[in-house]
């Protein structure tokens, strides 16, 4: 059993695909890292505050005895917006990357046509004919 294991662990697909999961983690990070450190300041210049901080109260909330507010409700729509973004770009690369990959493959070269032979036709005037001898 532990043979068959390693037999599967170690197929090239399997591989394959752990590196590119890897891979994909470190540059989510680093597409994370973009988007809160370049586009989130730039965007929040039009809104003339921090991009992911962008929220909304739905509920007000009420003091406690140790002075602190609980039940206030958010709607954190700028956090959510910075998400969307990472996505978008994470999935524009990996079509870039998956377009590329596809355009480096070798295409298959369709296989030979088969010798084209006689029709039916002509093979039923060569029996009539063997036939009439």
């Amino acid at each position: 059993m532990l043979k068959e294991f390693k037999e599967f662990a170690m197929k090239g697909n399997l591989v394959d695909i752990a590196v590119g999961f890897v891979m994909g983690a470190a540059f989510k990070e680093v597409v994370t890292a973009f988007t809160g450190g370049i586009v989130s300041p730039l965007i929040g210049l039009i809104f003339d505050s921090d991009f992911k901080a962008l929220r909304h109260k739905l509920k007000d909330g009420e003091l406690n005895d140790a002075g602190e507010m609980v039940g206030e409700v958010w709607l954190e729509y700028g956090t959510f917006l910075t998400n969307v973004i990472d996505f978008i770009i994470v999935a524009f690369v990996m079509f870039m990357v998956v377009k590329g990959v596809n355009k480096m493959k070798k295409k298959e070269e369709p296989a030979p046509e088969a010798p084209a032979g006689p029709s039916e036709i002509d093979l039923l005037m060569e029996i009539r004919d063997s036939l009439k001898k």
